[in-house]
């Protein structure tokens, strides 16, 4: 059976004869980026390195990247160059924004580094089976430990794609020489030994998932530089101080009290402090307390010990604005006019002689007595 191309078909192979383009053609019409931005490492560090050749690739493909640490499997981001053709490509002074306005010189960053290629099946394959190690790696670093008697904890174990070295972190409170742990790990995996010392955070960033919110920890979500939290923060937006409350999976206060703390503190200025003399429409009084995102004052009135809220905005002057006894006479004062009219026609009335009128007594009225008889039964 012969087949017959058909003629509907034939007009959609050519682009003009078609609104949009197929995803091939267009990655045929852009241009390789120059420079790419990666993620890669347990701890989520951030790398800006060119690439070898013409490799074109969009956010999130997994790469094969050189990086100061030897060959390594990275996530890609973005690009830093306008020719890239992606809606999500950056200019290098918006990365470099960033990542000032995220911790400075305290952001892993790193520019010593090439792309290499577009990873494989095969690379993602060996990349599982070498994560799939990692609890093999980790027991044998433990029984290293208790062999030297050292005092420190394995956390976790992090091999790269290359095998070429194996990272372990650790959790100490003291100096530790693990010099001859070092020697005797080389001499089992036949790799280059790194022993990195983290903290209580940077375990939570290691081996924590989710938090009480239902979301990914924030120092393994997206957080790279874990700035300390202090009470204060805590105590300005009026959280609990229980410890176990507001603490997150490494033991210390949640990362997210952070967020908001210089909004707070910006809104907190807005308000007048405690024991601070101010005026209202009711009267002048004393601050007692404030709420910081309504912006709404506490205030006890002088007069009579009212305590009322008020809008900083409609906050007055204590010297000028009105007192209560002033609205009182001024409530007072049409009956005092109507009395002052009142008197004035009598004495108007008796200088021409005629006598006032005197005003009818009104006489009780009397219940008839079948009535109240009838009441009473």
């Amino acid at each position: 059976m012969s087949i017959f191309p058909l003629t509907v078909f034939e007009e959609d192979a050519d682009p003009s004869n078609r609104d949009a383009l197929t995803l091939e053609e267009q990655l045929a019409q852009t241009t390789p980026p120059e420079t790419m931005v990666v993620r890669f490492g347990s701890m989520q560090m951030v790398g800006e390195y060119k690439q070898a050749g013409d490799i074109r690739a969009g956010c999130g493909s997994k790469l094969i990247a050189r990086t100061h640490r030897g060959t390594e499997l990275v996530e890609m981001l973005t690009t830093t160059c306008s020719n890239s053709g992606c809606g999500k490509s950056i200019s290098r002074q918006e990365m470099l924004q960033y990542i000032e306005q995220s911790g400075g010189k305290k952001f892993p960053f790193h520019t010593n580094g090439r792309i290499v290629r577009i990873a494989t099946r095969d690379d993602m394959n060996h990349m599982s089976q070498l994560k799939s190690r990692k609890q093999e790696f980790r027991n044998e670093a433990k029984r290293l430990v208790e062999e030297h008697q050292l005092a420190m904890e394995i956390v976790d174990v992090e091999p790269i794609l290359g095998e070429e070295l194996l990272t372990f972190y650790y959790l100490s409170e003291d100096r530790v020489d693990f010099r001859p742990l070092v020697h005797d790990l080389a001499n089992k995996f036949s790799a280059r030994i790194e022993m990195r010392q983290v903290g209580a955070r940077d375990e939570a960033r290691l081996v924590a998932d989710y938090e009480r919110c239902g979301q990914h920890c924030c120092c393994k979500n997206f957080l790279k530089v874990l700035a300390p939290v202090s009470m204060r923060a805590a105590k300005q937006q009026k959280q609990t101080l229980d410890p176990k409350k507001i603490s997150g999976r490494c033991g210390r206060l949640m990362c997210c009290l952070r967020y908001e703390d210089q909004t707070y503190r910006d809104l907190k200025k807005n308000l007048p402090h405690k024991k601070t003399r101010v005026g209202t429409v009711e009267g002048p009084g004393i601050v007692i307390d404030g709420k910081i995102l309504t912006q709404l004052v506490l205030v006890e009135l002088q007069h009579d010990k009212r305590q009322i809220a008020v809008p900083i905005e409609e906050l007055l002057d204590p010297d000028t604005c009105p007192k209560p006894y002033e609205t009182l006479f001024e409530q007072d004062e049409p009956k005092k006019k109507k009395n002052r009219q009142r008197r004035k026609k009598k004495k108007e009335a008796t200088a021409e002689g005629e006598q006032p009128k005197k005003k009818r007594r009104r006489k009780p009225r009397r219940r008839r007595k079948g009535k109240k008889e009838t009441d009473n039964k």
